[in-house]
C-alpha cells in the first residue's frame, strides 16, 4: 500500500461516496481529488437509498421563503435562520446542476418536473427521479460522471481508522484496506461519512454507518453540536427485513393514512395529521405501540392500484414481505432515519479544525434545527458539498509532512453498543434510561477496542441528551415534557463530552 499512498500525497482527501461527497469530489476537478469509500462507490450509503427526493422550491406558488418557514417550523426553534435561508435558496441552482451532470428527474408530459408533496411542507416542492427511486438514480448518475472524471482517483474497500494531526493542523489519515494499514498525508481532508444509524436496531439506514466520521473529528479535538437530536422515520416498514426498508412519507404526501389494529385514525385531530412534522407522527405511533397495539399504513384507497406505478420501490419491498399495499394494510413502526447533530461546520463546510470540512448527514451546519423537514437532507448535501469544494479551491495544498509510521488498530465493531442505544436512547427518553447508557458507554469510550468509536458517538449523543432537560423536535423526554421558553443549541467536543459523563457517573454513584 505503501507506494499508492506516497503518489497521492498532497491531494484533496475526501472520504464517502454518498451524495455529498460525490458531489464533493465532482466540484473539486480539475483538482486532484482521493475519493476514499468502505465499499464500492455509491454503495453502503443513505443517499442511494433515498426515496423521496430532493427538497427545492421550484413551483409556480412557492418561494425560498415558504421554504424556509416550513423548515424553520420543523426545526422547532433551533436552526439557524440565516444558515437554513442560504442552503435553501441554492435549491433551484443545485436541481440544474445535477441535471448537467446525468440526472434525470421525473417530468411530465409537457417537460415540467413533477413536484411530490411530503409531511411539513406546504407546497408540492420535492423534485423525485425513477419515482421512489430518488437516491439510487441520483447516485448512479454521478458515479458515471466521476467514472469520466480523470482528476478523481477512488480508493475503494478502504476505511479511514484516524485523522492525523499535527500542531492542532491536518496533516493526514491513517487508512486501512484488508489487513494492511498505511498513512495518507494531506493538509485538506472532507468527511461525508454519513449518519449514525447503525447504531440502532431499528433503522432505516446501513448498519454500517454508526458515526464513523464523528467518532474520527471528535478523538481530532472538533466541535460537536447537538447531538442527541435523532430523527425516527414514523414508517419503518416493519417486517423480518434488516435495517427496516422504508415507507417513505410521500406515500403519505399521496393520501394514505394511519390506522391501529382497531381501525382507528389515531392521527384524526392532530394538527398536520398524517403529515405533521415526524417527531409527532413517530411519537404517536409509538404510543399506539406502547399500549400492545399494531400500526398501519392505509394506501388502499388513496392510491390502490396505482401505488405500484407511483412507488416501485416500496411496492417491492411491500410484496417481499408477503404485502399487497393495493389491497392489504403496511404494517409500519418508527426506526431511526436521520441524525440532525454531527460535527458543528459553518456554511463552507468547515469544521473548527483547520483542514477538515465535513459535509452531509454527518455535519451539522444549523439547517435542521431539532428536527429535519423531509428531502432537506439531499439538498443540504448536495449544496455543502459544492460550497465545500468551491472554499478548498481557494486554499493551497501547503507543506505536507512525512508519512509517520502506523499500526494496525481493530475495526470498529458497533453490535454490543447497538444493545444499549436501542434499549436507552430510543423515541422517549428519561433521565434513568440516559443514566443507565452513560455508564454502560463510558469505559467502552475510553478504550482503544472496537467498540471505542460507536461507543463515543453514543457516549456524545447519551450525553446531550442528559443535558437538554426539555422536549423539543425529535429530543423527547418523559420527565420533561415541555419546551423551554428560549431554544439554544450546544456545541461540545470530546473532552467535554467526557468530562459531564464523568461528573454524571460519580453523581450517578453518590447517590445509588
Amino acid at each position: 500500500m505503501t507506494a499508492p499512498f506516497d503518489v497521492l500525497s498532497g491531494q484533496v482527501v475526501v472520504v464517502g461516496s454518498g451524495l455529498a461527497g460525490l458531489m464533493t469530489a465532482l466540484t473539486l476537478a480539475p483538482l486532484p481529488v482521493v475519493l476514499i469509500t468502505r465499499g464500492p462507490i455509491g454503495g453502503q450509503t443513505s443517499s442511494a437509498w433515498a426515496q423521496g427526493g430532493i427538497a427545492a422550491s421550484l413551483g409556480k406558488d412557492d418561494s425560498a421563503q415558504l421554504h424556509l418557514s416550513d423548515t424553520l417550523a420543523a426545526g422547532d426553534g433551533l436552526c439557524d435562520p440565516q444558515a437554513a435561508y442560504e442552503i435553501i435558496a441554492k435549491g433551484p441552482s443545485v436541481i440544474a446542476a445535477l441535471e448537467r451532470v446525468g440526472v434525470c428527474f421525473d417530468r411530465d408530459g409537457q417537460g415540467t418536473l413533477v413536484l411530490g408533496l411530503e409531511a411539513a411542507h406546504s407546497r408540492r416542492r420535492i423534485v423525485h427521479a425513477s419515482g421512489d427511486g430518488s437516491g439510487a438514480a441520483i447516485i448512479a448518475a454521478l458515479v458515471r460522471a466521476v467514472a469520466n472524471t480523470p482528476s478523481i482517483t477512488v480508493l475503494d474497500a478502504t476505511e479511514v481508522r484516524s485523522l492525523l494531526i499535527h500542531d492542532g493542523t491536518i496533516s493526514g489519515l491513517m487508512v486501512s484496506r484488508g489487513e494492511k494499514t498505511a498513512a495518507v498525508m494531506t493538509n485538506r481532508v472532507v468527511l461525508a461519512t454519513g449518519g449514525i444509524g447503525g447504531l440502532f436496531g431499528a433503522t432505516t439506514n446501513p448498519i454500517c454507518n454508526f458515526g464513523q466520521g464523528l467518532a474520527l473529528a471528535a478523538r481530532a479535538g472538533a466541535q460537536l453540536a447537538d447531538m442527541e437530536f435523532v430523527q425516527f422515520h414514523p414508517t419503518g416498514l416493519d417486517s423480518a427485513r434488516r435495517p427496516l426498508a422504508l415507507v417513505s412519507e410521500a406515500v403519505r404526501g399521496e393520501g394514505a393514512i394511519l390506522v391501529n389494529d382497531r381501525g382507528e385514525r389515531f392521527m384524526s385531530g392532530i394538527d398536520g395529521e398524517e403529515l405533521a412534522p415526524r417527531d409527532i407522527v413517530a411519537r404517536a405511533i409509538s404510543s399506539e405501540l406502547s399500549l400492545g397495539r399494531r400500526v398501519f399504513l392505509d394506501a388502499r384507497r388513496a392510491l390502490g392500484n396505482r401505488f405500484a406505478l407511483r412507488f416501485p420501490t416500496i411496492h417491492a419491498l411491500c410484496h417481499e414481505a408477503g404485502i399487497d399495499p393495493a389491497i392489504d394494510l403496511i404494517p409500519v413502526r418508527p426506526a431511526v432515519h436521520y441524525h440532525m447533530g454531527g460535527i458543528a461546520t459553518d456554511l463552507a463546510g468547515r469544521s473548527s479544525i483547520p483542514g477538515l470540512w465535513v459535509v452531509g448527514e454527518a455535519a451539522s451546519t444549523g439547517l435542521h434545527g431539532a428536527n429535519r423537514l423531509a428531502s432537506n437532507s439531499l439538498l443540504e448535501a448536495a449544496v455543502l458539498g459544492t460550497l465545500a469544494a468551491r472554499d478548498i479551491h481557494g486554499t493551497t495544498q501547503g507543506t505536507v509532512r512525512l508519512a509517520p509510521r502506523v499500526s494496525p488498530v481493530p475495526a470498529p465493531d458497533a453490535a454490543f453498543v447497538r444493545a444499549l442505544v436501542s434499549r436507552h436512547l430510543g423515541v422517549l427518553r428519561n433521565a434513568g434510561a440516559l443514566e443507565k447508557a452513560i455508564t454502560a458507554l463510558l469505559p467502552l469510550a475510553e478504550t482503544d477496542g472496537p467498540a471505542a468509536d460507536p461507543a463515543i458517538v453514543a457516549l456524545a449523543i447519551a450525553v446531550f441528551a442528559m443535558l437538554r432537560k426539555e422536549s423539543r423536535g425529535a429530543h423527547a423526554r418523559s420527565d420533561y415534557p415541555l419546551k423551554l421558553p428560549v431554544a439554544e443549541r450546544r456545541f461540545m467536543t470530546l473532552a467535554d463530552v467526557f468530562d459531564v459523563a464523568r461528573a454524571e457517573t460519580h453523581s450517578f454513584a453518590r447517590s445509588a
